[in-house]
């Protein structure tokens, strides 16, 4: 099948979005690609659609578990075979895994950066037929990206097993530095770069400096209809929001990652049908949700940085339509901004207590405890350690970063079973084990696929099915894995703390000073960037974002609050920057009252130079002097 059929087959879409069918091609043609799609641009299809029309696997590497999980769920829906192999998992479950992308006919594997590092992987990774290897979230490679992870510069080295594989390298966010250091951190044969353009043109950005935000945020919530995100800084705020909105009738919901999976799925399904309108939650929501019809995303305070911000702005009106991306400020979230960076890079000892207390919490030994998981309460810990919550996060981040640790945020994980014993061994112990027979012909009844991998149940299901109580069934499916006759995988939906090292002494933990200070410089200067793109009134906001991202030669957009009051003067962009270029020189040498500047411009009318004078003045580019002159403000 060509790539149009397969994607109407699978996805049953008519017709590929812009840059996806060149990027296919380019892949197809064994090229090495980076992909840069804005938020919503399909970037999965970018691999899966090349993947489905070769013989062989798809390897995709991605650090964000709660995708991955969700990407496997949606190929099997639509029968597709898919796997994935992340650190916490059973070590059956990766066994399984790894031997259906060998022996078997499955068609993606989805694997952390930390396992693509492991022996094991390797050895099986020789045996497979890797069509192709795709790495999503690719800024992640680089030191000068804004969520750079040491275990990504690791996947380089699998290069050499796959000579004549193509690599294909997905991101929604890269700065031009990061675009070149991602190609030469994977070793592209050849630079190729293809790129869609970040310029939203249905989606107006305004910025406010606003002391009442919520009865701003009332107020646009009035004016603009439609489905809306508001994200706020803390978990308490989205309550307290959410509870406003609702007295002012405004139909809103509240969520965030403290909340427990049953929650957050409720909560998310009545949003995305329209049963409620607003959801305001921290940055935990949104990452994979596919609604198109997002009216208006308001930010309550600043993000750390333009790529989060931009990332998340970007889910309004992914249908094309008009939308609204909104930042409120005060001076004082600035300042908040700038505390919460100092806390985000505690010192290097207190990184190393904080493993220390880790090891120590979790019982383990030093040398023990690789790709072992945990369910793991932060606030507990802080509060048997003595940790502010935001030093002991910040620290636990740091050492992820520094590929020691994964800190997962309560992704659920229903139970699963996988039977490790079949055909005649079984029917052996089924004659053997009368009062087991029942049960394990009711489990081989009620799913399919239990030989190959790993299957879903719920144990309530299995419940009502064989008229036993949950208890009685949790008894029997733990009997079976004690048997090895099955393995039984418990579910999990608390936060989880996962080790992709053993333990270490605290005094080997090595970070090293000059990365940890190149770091925080970066990080600083992309919150400086925040701040300067919040308070600036002197360029359109589309064409700040596009600068940044490396578009230097756009247009204004016409839209954002700094073009609505330029538009304000009825003069053309052209007219407005001849009347600038001519007067900003000569007001900068001396103040000149209006008829001195109107008659400094020629062959414009009196009328066009006081208007484009008057917007000067409302943006305070330029005063008036006691005696009513005008001089240019200095910048």
């Amino acid at each position: 099948m060509n790539p149009q059929q397969i994607l109407v087959k699978y996805w049953g879409y008519s017709s590929f979005r812009p840059m996806q069918e060149e990027i296919i091609a380019s892949v197809l043609d064994g090229k090495d690609t980076l992909a840069l799609l804005p938020t919503g641009g399909g970037k999965s299809i970018l691999y899966q659609v090349p993947a489905m029309a070769n013989d062989g696997i798809c390897l995709v590497v991605s650090p964000l578990i709660a995708l991955m999980k969700d990407q496997v769920d949606r190929l099997k829906k639509i029968g597709i075979k898919a796997f994935a192999i992340y650190s916490g998992m059973h070590a059956n479950e990766v066994e399984v895994a790894l031997n259906n992308a060998v022996y078997g006919d499955a068609k993606f594997l989805y694997v952390s950066p930390e396992r693509v590092a492991t022996p094991v992987f390797r050895e099986s990774l020789k045996l497979m037929k890797v069509n192709l290897l795709a790495i999503d979230e690719a800024h992640c490679i680089s030191q000068w990206g804004y969520d750079f992870r040491p275990p990504y510069l690791r996947i380089a080295e699998i290069r050499a097993l796959l000579p004549n594989t193509p690599v294909l390298a997905v991101t929604a966010t890269a700065t031009p530095p990061v675009v070149e250091d991602i190609q030469q951190k994977l070793l592209f044969k050849t630079k190729n770069v293809i790129q869609q353009t970040f310029e939203r043109k249905n989606l107006a950005y305004l910025v406010f400096n606003e002391e009442n935000k919520t009865s701003r945020l009332i107020k646009m919530l009035q004016k603009v209809k439609g489905s809306a995100i508001i994200y706020a800084q803390s978990r308490r705020k989205t309550y307290d929001i959410a509870q406003e909105l609702t007295r002012n009738q405004i139909s809103a919901d509240y969520y965030h990652a403290g909340l427990d999976n049953a929650q957050r799925e409720t909560k998310q399904q009545a949003w995305m049908t329209g049963q409620s309108r607003v959801m305001v939650a921290t940055n935990a929501f949104g990452m994979g949700i596919d609604k198109a019809d997002v009216r208006i995303v308001v930010h309550l305070e600043p993000t750390s940085n333009i790529e989060s911000y931009f990332q998340e702005a970007g889910r309004a009106g992914r249908d094309g339509k008009k939308a609204y991306a909104v930042m409120l400020f005060q001076q004082s979230d600035l300042n908040d901004a700038q505390t919460r960076f100092e806390s985000s890079f505690p010192d290097l000892d207190t990184i190393k207590s904080v493993y220390q207390a880790l090891g120590n919490y979790l019982k383990l030994a030093v040398g023990s405890g690789k790709n072992m998981g945990f369910d793991f309460e932060i606030t507990d810990f802080c509060n048997q350690y003595n940790f502010k919550p935001v030093i002991a996060y910040s620290a636990l981040k740091f050492l992820e970063k520094e590929g020691y640790l994964i800190l997962s945020e309560g992704v659920h994980f229903p139970a699963r079973i996988h039977f490790k014993l079949e055909g005649e061994d079984l029917y052996k112990f089924r004659v053997e084990n009368p009062a087991l027979d029942g049960f394990v012909k009711m489990l081989l009844r009620s799913y399919t696929g239990l030989f190959s991998q790993f299957v879903k149940i719920n144990e309530k299901e299995i419940a009502n099915r064989s008229n036993l109580p949950v208890e009685k069934v949790v008894q029997l499916l733990t009997r079976l894995n004690q048997l090895n006759i099955i393995t039984y995988v418990t579910q999990k939906s608390k936060p989880q703390l996962i080790y992709t090292e053993e333990r270490i002494d605290s005094k080997d933990v090595y970070i090293s000073k000059e990365n940890y200070e190149l770091r925080k410089k970066a990080a600083w200067e992309r919150l400086k960037a925040v701040e300067t793109y919040a308070k600036a009134s002197n360029r359109c906001r589309s064409q700040y974002l596009l600068a940044y991202f490396g578009e230097q030669s756009t247009k204004r957009c016409g839209q954002c609050d700094y073009c609505i009051e330029r538009n304000k003067a009825e003069l053309s962009e052209i007219e407005f920057d001849i009347i600038v270029e001519i007067i900003k020189p000569l007001l900068k040498i001396k103040s000149m009252a209006i008829e001195e500047i109107v008659d400094a411009v020629p062959k414009k009318s009196a009328e066009k130079v006081i208007r484009a004078v008057e917007w000067l003045l409302d943006n305070d580019k330029i005063k008036y002097t006691t005696d009513k002159k005008i001089f240019w403000v200095v910048g």
